[in-house]
């Protein structure tokens, strides 16, 4: 009895001392710096295409030209090729990048303003310093209920806004959205590139600068991620190569090594299969002369970073770019 009864005392005391969203917000403010209110609906809307064109119809697990790359486990979505997805820049200078993404899970008409996750990253460009943010509709998902984006609060707003709603009850937790370790896929930098995304152009880029998991109890448990190169190595004169999913799905997707999924027919043939570099403009001969040793030669390092061949460097720092 005695101990069930300090079981509960414990437990209440770790939720008493759990950061909360204002307080995680305000973190972020100071450190990185404000976010914005804002409405998804000034986002850019993600085009799904198949086979270059606009489908009449969307059905739920269909194929498409350039799928999401978000996978999850236990979440019952319409797959991967979900259209009226936003993306939004909210800031891009020298000082701060703050991207915002309002995601759809599940098809609904074209204007809605219903969205099954909205996020947003927030990163300072000289410290490195990073945040992340996520409202999440309830589950389980349907199309007739979802986070309302017209008003989306600042994360940080203790009052609430007059038409928006209370921060606190919109944003998720900092503790859940840790939970969905963000940096095992964002391992290269704060903001992932994928064809998905790309169309829209409303994506900052950051390759080179620090970047850390700092801000927040929470996650500041993440693991901290490792950019794995070789001497020479043509695919890291662009990026890094971190060393979670970057290393080992990310990688092989970007080189038509592994088919995403989603993915149609389209998107499996060169060089839509090979969307590393961006915008390529080899021939697949060229290609492969250019850059598929470089990507066995990650491969390897990816397996055991401790090999002869590799270079392992943390995010801490700015990073000096290499020469190929």
């Amino acid at each position: 009895m005695k101990r069930h009864v300090l079981s509960m005392l414990l437990a209440l005391a770790t939720v008493a001392s759990a950061e909360t969203i204002t307080q995680y917000g305000q973190a972020c403010a100071d450190q990185v710096a404000p976010i914005p209110a804002f409405s998804c609906e000034a986002g850019v809307p993600v085009p799904i295409t198949v086979d270059g064109r606009t489908p009449a119809n969307y059905t739920p697990q269909m194929l498409c030209d350039r799928p999401s790359l978000l996978r999850e486990k236990g979440v019952k979505t319409d797959g991967q090729c979900v259209p009226n997805s936003r993306a939004l820049v909210l800031r891009d200078d020298d000082r701060a990048q703050i991207s915002a993404f309002c995601r759809q899970k599940k098809i609904r008409p074209a204007g809605t303003h219903l969205f099954d996750e909205i996020d947003i990253v927030a990163h300072n460009v000289r410290t490195g310093s990073t945040c992340w943010f996520q409202a999440s509709a309830p589950q389980p998902l349907r199309a007739d209920r979802g986070v309302d984006g017209r008003y989306v609060p600042p994360p940080n707003q203790v009052q609430r806004l007059p038409g928006y709603p209370a921060a606190q009850t919109f944003w998720n937790r900092p503790s859940q959205t840790a939970a969905g370790k963000c940096v095992q896929c964002h391992d290269s930098g704060p903001f992932m590139y994928s064809p998905f995304i790309a169309q829209t152009k409303a994506l900052p880029g950051d390759p080179w600068g620090p970047y850390k998991n700092e801000i927040g109890r929470d996650f500041q448990r993440w693991p901290k991620p490792l950019a794995i190169s070789t001497r020479g190595n043509a695919c890291t004169t662009c990026h890094r190569i971190g060393n979670m999913n970057s290393c080992n799905v990310a990688m092989f997707e970007s080189t038509g090594l592994l088919r995403s999924p989603g993915l149609d027919k389209w998107g499996t043939q060169f060089p839509q299969s090979h969307w590393m570099p961006p915008g390529n403009l080899h021939s697949e001969a060229q290609w492969d002369e250019t850059f598929a040793r470089s990507v066995r030669l990650l491969a390897a390092c990816c397996q055991d970073p401790k090999g002869p061949e590799c270079l392992v460097s943390d995010y801490t720092q700015p990073a000096k770019r290499p020469r190929p």
